[in-house]
C-alpha cells in the first residue's frame, strides 16, 4: 500500500497534478464553463472524482486538505483560463 501524503506542500503538488489532468482531458468543458460562468456545474463529476482521488492519497488527519484541492482548482484551472473571453472578468 502506498504511503499517504502528510506534507502540505506535497499534497498541494498532488492536487495541482490531479486538477491539471482534469483540465487537460476536459478542455472543451473548461472553455464552456468559463464562458458561461458555470465551470463548477459542468465539471462537477470530474472535480468530485478528482477530489476523491486526492483524499485517497492524502493522510486523513492532515488539516486543510480540501482547502488545498480548492486552491489547486483556482490556480490551475481558473487562473490559466483568464485568456478565455468571459463576462466574469
Amino acid at each position: 500500500m502506498a504511503r499517504l501524503v502528510d506534507n502540505p506542500d506535497l499534497a498541494f503538488r498532488l492536487a495541482r497534478a490531479i486538477v491539471s489532468d482534469i483540465a487537460l482531458y476536459n478542455q472543451d468543458k473548461v472553455k464552456e464553463g468559463i464562458k458561461k460562468d458555470n465551470i463548477f456545474d459542468i465539471l462537477a463529476e470530474e472535480l468530485e472524482e478528482g477530489r476523491e482521488h486526492f483524499r485517497s492519497r492524502v493522510s486523513p488527519d492532515m488539516e486543510q486538505s480540501d482547502h488545498l484541492f480548492d486552491r489547486a482548482i483556482v490556480d490551475v484551472m481558473i487562473k490559466q483560463a483568464g485568456k478565455i473571453e468571459s463576462p466574469i472578468w
